[in-house]
């Protein structure tokens, strides 16, 4: 029954989806765990929203990410999507390849993220951290987003791949317009071709000059006699530089939003910062900065939970709506920073696991814990209680955060 109806029914997302999506995770939950969806325009694709179903989808072999065969399928549904588009040099990396291509991407920067390389980057992590909440602590109010969560991973991802950091604005316009679905379709490809054209001259700089950075080491790397390809380092870049910020950026983001939603759960955290790194593993679980896994396709018909998906069919995981799967989770729904949030996707499963989790989790804890001792007093702004999201898939964090850092900012005066 659970095939027939999953085969038959296709689940619409409203324009409202981004504003909370586990509204429409919620009703389709009373369906089953594998579903197909489809916006206004577009294609019909099916979405794993359960825990198990979607760990075992992760993890599956035959559930092909290799570029050039998901564009096919893409083209087969819905013709002249992707053709041509700037953005194919960008996306040619580790995270859109299969095996062997993405063992052999994947061996060539698994040894920068490592525990122990990351715990080298502490005292520099901890630095940035000081001098971000020292300019914060002149003002009353601030935008956290902008004053501390996005320019703290900036910081650390520019210095470990050597990318300069004067040029943040840029990259974090391109990966607006990019990752987070800003803008028209025009806007999208200019800014593909820029960010394109600006990591080629970065790589080309490397070459040349090469520094004590990651991107350097992945230009002079010769593993076995392989080298990476022009292509290949140009989207390898691209994938550092965004994944390597916009994760943690939102992981802070949404974190501290829902800390500061729930005063018990943020007086607990204040009370026993040792609860920290656990309280990090809660806000991935809780609100997952990244919603929709990347996308993959069914090289032969695959069995998910009851239902039959057949081949060629283009597959999403949505992670946020599995980490909030009641058969998983108790009370998913409520936020507990002494919760066991163990085994959450928001990493994703498998071969395709983040790369740069270690990295995230340092960050995040070091963040939470500096955050929380500087500012033990800190709320909402009113201008929070309406928070808007971005629209997007992919990313799931907030557009701007206001929060108020004192108490004394919160009182008013006069008639």
């Amino acid at each position: 029954m659970g095939e027939i109806e999953a085969q038959d029914q296709v689940e619409m997302l409203g324009a409202d989806f981004f504003e909370d999506p586990h509204v429409y995770y919620r009703r389709w939950r009373e369906r089953g765990p594998v579903l197909r969806v489809q916006f206004q325009r577009g294609v019909s694709q099916w979405l794993v929203i359960g825990y198990a179903e979607g760990r075992a989808v992760l993890a599956d072999p035959r559930m092909h990410k290799n570029l050039a065969e998901v564009i096919e399928v893409f083209r087969q549904k819905d013709p002249g999507a992707l053709m041509d588009s700037p953005a194919l040099p960008l996306v040619a990396h580790m995270l859109n390849t299969d095996p062997p291509d993405h063992t052999r991407l994947r061996k060539m920067v698994n040894k920068a993220f490592t525990g122990r390389r990351v715990a080298a980057l502490r005292p520099r992590i901890e630095e940035v951290t000081a001098a971000l909440l020292d300019r914060m602590a002149e003002h009353d109010e601030v935008d956290l987003l902008e004053s501390f969560a996005v320019p703290l991973p900036v910081t650390v991802i520019c210095e470990l791949l050597g990318v300069p950091f004067s040029d943040r604005e840029s990259f974090q316009h391109w990966t607006k317009v990019l990752v987070g679905a800003v803008g028209d379709l025009e806007e999208r490809n200019r800014c593909s071709a820029e960010m394109a054209q600006y990591l080629a001259a970065l790589v080309q700089t490397k070459r040349t000059d090469p520094g004590d950075d990651l991107l350097s080491g992945l230009v002079q790397i010769r593993d076995g006699g392989d080298q990476l390809t022009e292509n290949e380092l140009i989207s390898m870049a691209f994938l550092l530089l965004i994944a390597g910020h916009e994760t943690t950026v939102n992981l802070i983001g949404n974190g501290t939003y829902a800390l500061l939603r729930n005063e018990s759960q943020f007086q607990e955290l204040r009370a026993d910062p040792s609860g920290v790194p656990a309280a990090v593993e809660e806000f991935l679980r809780f609100d997952s900065p990244v919603d929709w896994a990347t996308v993959r396709y069914t090289a032969e018909p695959v069995q998910v939970g009851d239902v039959e998906i057949p081949a060629g069919e283009l597959v999403y995981v949505a992670l946020s709506a599995a980490n909030h799967d009641p058969a998983r989770y108790h009370d998913p729904d409520r936020l507990n920073v002494t919760g066991d949030a163990g085994g959450h996707l928001a990493f994703g499963h498998g071969i395709h696991f983040c790369v740069g989790a270690p990295l995230a989790r340092v960050e995040a804890e070091i963040a939470f814990t500096a955050l929380l001792q500087r500012f033990p007093d800190l709320t909402l702004a009113p201008d929070a209680t309406t928070p808007t999201w971005q629209h997007s898939l992919l990313i799931r964090g907030l557009t701007a955060l206001p929060v108020r850092l004192r108490k004394e900012a919160a009182v008013t005066t006069g008639e």
